[in-house]
C-alpha cells in the first residue's frame, strides 16, 4: 500500500496537477478572505476570526477534491493499466486504500499552509493572541473529516467512467448532495427534517469545538461506505 501511496504522490507532483490544486486552494481562499470585499473578507468583518474561511473552504474543496481524485481509476482504465495493476501481488483492498490515502495526503498538504491564517488572526486580535482556540481546532478537524469523505466519494466516482471529466462531474454531484442536498430538501418543507443525513450539519457540529461521537461515526461510516463501494466495483470488473 505504501508503494501505491508513494506512486500517487509522485505522479501528482510529476505533473502540474499537484501544484495547481494546492495553489488554487490557497489563492481562492486568500482572495476571498483578504482581498475581495464582501461577507468573507476578514477586514470587513471587523473582528479577528476564521469563521469565513471555514464557511468557504468546504465549497472550494467540493470542487478541488474531485479534481484530484477523478484520475485515480479512470486514468488507469483509459490507459489500459487497470488490469495490469490488479494482477500485481498486492491485494485489491490495499490498491483502493493506496489510491485513497495518496489523494488525501495531497489535500492535507493544501490545508497545511492555511495555518498561517491562524497566526495572522492571532496577531490581528485585540489584544494580540485573542482568538477562539477550541472553535478553530474543531473547524480544522471538521475540514479533515470533510476531506476524508469527499476523497472517498471522488475515488468511487473515478471507477464509474474512463473519462476523467465525467468522473469529476459525478464526484462533484455526490459531494454536493451529501454536503448540502439534505439541508436543501429540509428547507423545502418544514415537516421534512433530513439535516442529520447531511455533512454540513455534522461539520457545523464539529466546528463548534465539541467532538460528538455521532459526528465521528457519521463521517467514518460514510467514508467507509464509499471505499467499500469502490472495492466492490473494482472486484466486479476484475472477475
Amino acid at each position: 500500500m505504501v508503494a501505491i501511496i508513494r506512486k500517487e504522490i509522485n505522479s501528482f507532483f510529476a505533473s502540474p496537477v499537484g501544484y495547481l490544486v494546492i495553489g488554487l486552494f490557497l489563492v481562492i481562499n486568500g482572495l476571498f478572505l483578504w482581498v475581495f470585499s464582501g461577507e468573507y473578507n476578514v477586514f470587513d468583518a471587523g473582528f479577528a476570526d476564521l469563521s469565513a474561511f471555514f464557511q468557504l473552504a468546504p465549497w472550494v474543496l467540493l470542487f478541488l477534491i474531485p479534481a484530484v481524485s477523478m484520475r485515480a481509476f479512470s486514468d488507469e482504465k483509459k490507459m489500459g493499466t487497470l488490469e495490469l495493476l490488479l494482477t500485481k501481488p498486492i491485494s485489491l483492498r490495499n490498491i483502493v486504500l493506496g489510491k485513497y490515502f495518496g489523494a488525501l495526503l495531497l489535500i492535507l498538504m493544501a490545508l497545511l499552509p492555511t495555518l498561517l491564517y491562524v497566526m495572522t488572526i492571532s496577531d490581528l486580535g485585540n489584544p494580540s493572541g485573542n482568538w477562539d482556540v477550541g472553535s478553530t481546532i474543531g473547524s480544522y478537524l471538521g475540514l479533515l473529516f470533510l476531506a476524508m469523505t469527499y476523497t472517498s466519494m471522488g475515488i468511487f466516482a473515478s471507477t464509474l467512467s474512463k473519462n476523467q471529466i465525467v468522473a469529476f462531474i459525478i464526484a462533484v454531484f455526490i459531494c454536493f448532495v451529501f454536503y448540502f442536498g439534505f439541508e436543501g430538501l429540509s428547507s423545502v418543507s418544514s415537516s421534512l427534517d433530513l439535516n442529520f443525513l447531511g455533512m454540513k450539519e455534522h461539520f457545523n457540529s464539529v466546528a463548534r469545538g465539541v467532538i460528538d461521537t455521532r459526528d465521528l461515526i457519521y463521517f467514518l461510516s460514510l467514508t467507509t461506505l464509499f471505499l467499500v463501494l469502490t472495492y466492490l466495483k473494482l472486484k466486479e470488473e476484475s472477475s
